[in-house]
């Protein structure tokens, strides 16, 4: 088997469990209060706004702006709650593996 293939399946695994567990939305609503407290979602707001001040409301589309938001999003995303999440998400799958054992 490709090392892509088993990388892809064993994230399919994961998020399958986590979906199953209730964990997956725990953990998107932790990630929406930390980019909260951070103020990242007004950084961005304010990215979209100089955006579309540049190049017209007119001559921009949502999935242009989406295009050119998203790169900037994700390296808005402080380390912090980069490192809190991977850590919650070690966290919950060495608990799922113990307890299958």
């Amino acid at each position: 088997m490709e090392l892509d293939e088993k990388r892809a399946r064993v994230r399919a695994q994961v998020n399958q469990r986590l979906i199953q567990s209730g964990e997956r939305e725990r953990l998107k609503e932790l990630l929406r209060t930390r980019l909260n407290e951070c103020g990242w979602r007004e950084k961005l707001k304010q990215h979209c706004k100089e955006i579309v001040r540049q190049k017209g409301l007119e001559q921009i589309t949502v999935d242009d702006l989406v295009a050119e938001i998203t790169p900037k999003g994700r390296a808005l995303v402080p380390d912090e709650v980069k490192k809190e999440l991977l850590q919650r998400i070690k966290s919950f799958l060495a608990q799922t593996t113990a307890d299958e054992k």
